[in-house]
């Protein structure tokens, strides 16, 4: 074995990392995305910001607000009120 040989080694390759794709949500509410959040949603146990963004692939911003909408529709039920959290449900007819 040559000293020079022995003494090299190669450079710890660092990853860069695994790079996510922006996701290019709706950011005001076309007709087809509108009837989607009148039947659909009011049939999910579990509604907050998070759920209708990954699932109707709208912003932030507009699903709050169509939360606050249907809230005061009466089509879903406020659950937990937080500064940065909103759950809701399906407002079940017997209740109330």
């Amino acid at each position: 074995m040559a000293p020079a040989a022995a003494g090299k080694k190669q450079k710890k390759k660092w990853s860069k990392g695994k790079v996510k794709d922006k996701a290019n949500h709706a950011v005001v509410l076309d007709k087809a995305t509108a009837d989607k959040l009148t039947k659909d949603v009011q049939s999910y146990r579990l509604i907050t910001v998070a759920v209708l963004v990954d699932r109707l692939k709208i912003n932030g911003s507009l699903a709050r607000q169509a939360l606050k909408d249907l809230e005061e529709k009466g089509l879903i039920k406020k659950v937990v009120s937080h500064s940065s959290m909103l759950v809701y449900t399906r407002a079940v007819a017997g209740a109330d």
